[in-house]
């Protein structure tokens, strides 16, 4: 059963939503410059991160907060349009979403050989409801013609200017078939509450079940063109190896591809690694999530991997959205204890035992294991 705690917080009242909650102290932070925070791994043991405890990625540190910047629509539309974040609550049905948001670079300290980049481990993801309006009635809205709603793409762009002129604008595109799904939203609120600077304010783009790079914070445009946006981060960065490469290879940019959906992948939030707990009853609880299909079960090994026991599961399963899973043994005696967590979603993907290398340190899925020392 779910606990109350664990209800509260799926359902969005949890007191760590508080902007005061003490749970704001625990972000890690990865590099000086600019806004980078990681979530704690010992959050991954509920169904909903509290927002100031959420992830925090940025390229160049946020905007100046203005809670009326509006989003232009415009490209191959009837109409360009020109929407505020209390403009889109007035004109567009408000729809939720529970999501996981992960950057593509979680998990990048862990690959081997290791790559430049931030060295995330775990923390680069969360899982929260996001509200707003459907992009697909806001195209329909500015009269997107049925001979653009195939083979165009939308391309997104924040406020979040380059710190000098040589830098290039994080500008990024999505096909227009991802853009009229009807999960992708153009979001004014996070949790219940309206976005936070750090997550976007006032507007942003989510896309479940795809990588954080199509999550465009600060949203200034929406523009649907013939082709992919240009620039460093569509041509160079968030690429991944359209086929498996050797550790350590130089692959070729006509042999890489967009980083889109991201893979199966689970994560112990308790115990903690390294931690001690007193001989008896033990529970190892942590998430799982999969981009392509809803999660079908996870399991979780004592003996290295020889034998795999089913954990029970928490929640609604869904793509791009986590379970909370918990499996529960008994240590009579003292000693180490280690635990591996594999995930396996309804399509068939099962979570490697070794994610597959790739020269940016993108999408790292291994399960996921944590020793501890029974006392």
């Amino acid at each position: 059963m779910i606990g109350r705690r664990r209800l509260l917080e799926a359902a969005g009242v949890a007191l760590a939503f508080s902007p005061r909650s003490a749970l704001a102290d625990e972000l890690l932070r990865q590099g000086r410059e600019p806004q980078n925070l990681a979530t704690p791994t010992g959050l991954y043991d509920r169904l909903i991160t509290p927002t100031p405890s959420f992830f925090v990625r940025s390229h160049f540190g946020p905007p100046a907060l203005d809670p009326n910047r509006a989003v232009s629509v415009e490209g191959l539309v009837a109409s360009k349009l020109s929407l505020s974040a209390a403009d889109l609550k007035k004109t567009f049905p408000a729809v939720t979403v529970t999501a996981v948001l992960q950057c593509a670079g979680n998990g990048r300290a862990l690959h081997v050989p290791r790559v430049p980049g931030l060295q995330w481990q775990h923390g680069a993801v969360g899982q929260a409801t996001f509200t707003g309006a459907r992009l697909r009635d806001v195209l329909q809205k500015a009269g997107l013609g049925a001979e653009h709603a195939k083979g165009t793409h939308v391309h997104v762009l924040g406020a979040d200017a380059p710190p000098k002129p040589s830098t290039p604008p994080f500008l990024r595109s999505i096909p227009i078939e991802r853009a009229l799904d009807p999960s992708t939203l153009v979001a004014w609120a996070m949790n219940g509450e309206d976005l936070t600077l750090a997550h976007g304010a006032p507007l942003r783009l989510v896309v479940p079940g795809w990588a954080g790079d199509h999550w465009v914070k600060w949203l200034v445009r929406l523009a649907v063109q013939k082709e992919e946006a240009k620039g460093f981060f569509m041509e160079t960065a968030y690429r991944m190896p359209t086929e498996k490469v050797e550790p350590g290879s130089v692959v070729p940019p006509e042999k890489m591809r967009p980083a889109t959906t991201f893979p199966i992948k689970s994560i112990i939030g308790a115990p903690l690694d390294g931690s001690r707990t007193p001989k008896g009853p033990q529970k190892v609880v942590g998430v799982a999530f999969s981009g392509d299909a809803p999660i079908a079960k996870v399991e979780v090994s004592l003996d290295d991997g020889k034998t795999w026991r089913p954990a029970k599961l928490e929640g609604e399963p869904g793509v791009g959205r986590w379970v909370v899973f918990e499996y529960r043994f008994e240590q009579k005696e003292p000693g180490r204890v280690r635990a591996l967590a594999r995930a396996t979603d309804r399509k068939g993907n099962a979570q490697p035992e070794r994610a597959a290398w790739n020269p940016s340190g993108y999408f790292w899925n291994a399960w996921h294991a944590v020793s501890w020392e029974v006392t």
